[in-house]
């Protein structure tokens, strides 16, 4: 009985970990810098509000289809293949705003 309650208490922090929305810099940071800060492929540099500007136009569903699809040479979701979409959303929000 008492390894049944470690195990259900362990899981269910575990779930509660994951459920857990991460911030935008978060997921900026583990996922998107790499291409985004520097412009690798022709990514958009995070704070180039005019690199930005055409993409934000096309709207936040385009965009966030983008990402989760892959475009050019950005992977299907942008190799965090277990964010949602508002930590999605929040991460081009961020990327995307002026610094």
């Amino acid at each position: 009985m008492k390894l049944l309650l470690i195990a259900v208490t362990t899981i269910a922090a575990t779930l509660s970990m994951q459920s857990q929305a991460r911030d935008a810099q978060e997921v900026y940071n583990n996922t998107c810098v790499a291409c985004h800060a520097v412009g690798a492929a022709g990514a958009p540099k995070t704070g180039d509000v005019a690199a930005w500007k055409p993409r934000l136009d096309k709207g936040m569903d385009v965009l966030l289809s983008s990402v989760k699809n892959g475009m050019g040479a950005m992977p299907p979701k942008g190799i965090c293949m277990d964010c949602t979409d508002e930590e999605f959303k929040a991460a081009i929000k961020f990327m995307s705003a002026a610094k």
